[in-house]
């Protein structure tokens, strides 16, 4: 008939010239290329999802911290009776557990008068900011709370006695001096315990208009090297960090290291249950902590052995 016999393979058996049945190719077929786009994404985040859990990072490891001593003084702190609904630590105390794992709080003064603010500048050292520290004011420098770069004894007395004048009597502002820092990004170090996940590290830029967007981060205690790179770059103001519009990028660095810091803090001693540390200026090189505060509560008996991670197959 002049048509050819089909090929037959080394076996014996025909070979046919037909395409494989279509459950054997397993070809994604999509009505529209938007959801074949989508659908391509979250394959890539499920890769990269895999690749981080078979690699989370490390926890943070210094040989400055001072474990033993920081549960000595928080022994001491909480007392032989601890209140079991918490208490938090006075400036000094807070600063003290602080410093045992590498965290050193900038030192303010109290200046309930001009006289003492003064005499505080002098033992700081100028230049000086002038702040009050009364709760509706706190943290609050757009509302004329706060006083920079006072290089003088005249510009502090000037600036106490505007500020006295405007916002209201010393005792109720409850003034304070404290020594001047390099300029940069002001952010916000948190770690608190969760009913639901247990211990978080939270991270965000500090100011009203972050609060008000909710522009916060949050990883899970203990956090490692990874999940502190992450907490910087998963806000939505984080270019700010990284030299928006031709300014300086900030310490990074620094400000991934003090996270660190604060959550072998809390990992390690289950009483302390609160930290927030602002405002945090990170600054090109370097940050200080301008303001800190640490509640310590009796330890919840722990049945879990540590923050539940899925596994990667």
């Amino acid at each position: 008939s002049g048509g050819s016999a089909p090929s037959t393979p080394t076996g014996g058996q025909p070979k046919s010239d037909l395409p494989e049945p279509r459950a054997a190719r397993r070809i994604p077929a999509y009505p529209a290329a938007e959801r074949a786009v989508r659908a391509l994404a979250e394959a890539v985040r499920s890769a990269r999802w895999r690749r981080e859990a078979a690699d989370p990072g490390k926890v943070g490891e210094y040989d400055d911290i001072d474990e033993p001593g920081a549960a000595a003084l928080i022994e001491r702190l909480l007392g032989p009776a601890p209140d079991p609904r918490g208490t938090t630590l006075a400036a000094p105390d807070a600063e003290e557990l602080l410093g045992r794992y590498g965290i050193p709080v900038r030192p303010t003064l109290p200046a309930p008068d001009p006289d003492r603010a003064v005499e505080a500048a002098r033992r700081l050292g100028y230049p000086v900011a002038l702040k009050t520290t009364a709760p509706h004011l706190r943290h609050r420098p757009d509302l004329g709370g706060v006083r920079l770069d006072l290089a003088d004894e005249h510009q502090l007395a000037r600036a106490y006695a505007e500020l006295t004048a405007t916002l209201g009597k010393p005792e109720e502002l409850k003034p304070v001096v404290q020594a001047m820092v390099p300029r940069g990004v002001d952010t916000v170090v948190r770690a608190s315990i969760d009913s639901a996940v247990g211990a978080v590290l939270s991270f965000g830029l500090a100011g009203a208009a972050s609060e008000l967007l909710g522009d916060t981060a949050h990883r899970l205690i203990p956090a490692t090297d990874r999940d502190a790179a992450e907490l910087l770059r998963s806000i939505r103001t984080a270019p700010l960090l990284f030299g928006w519009r031709g300014s300086a990028p900030v310490d990074t660095a620094a400000l991934e290291e003090l996270l660190l810091r604060v959550s072998r803090l809390v990992d390690d001693h289950p009483e302390v249950v609160a930290v927030g540390l602002e405002p945090v200026i990170v600054a090109q090189h370097g940050l200080s902590v301008l303001g800190a505060s640490v509640r310590l509560a009796p330890a919840p008996p722990r049945t879990d052995l540590g923050p539940r991670r899925l596994p990667s197959y």
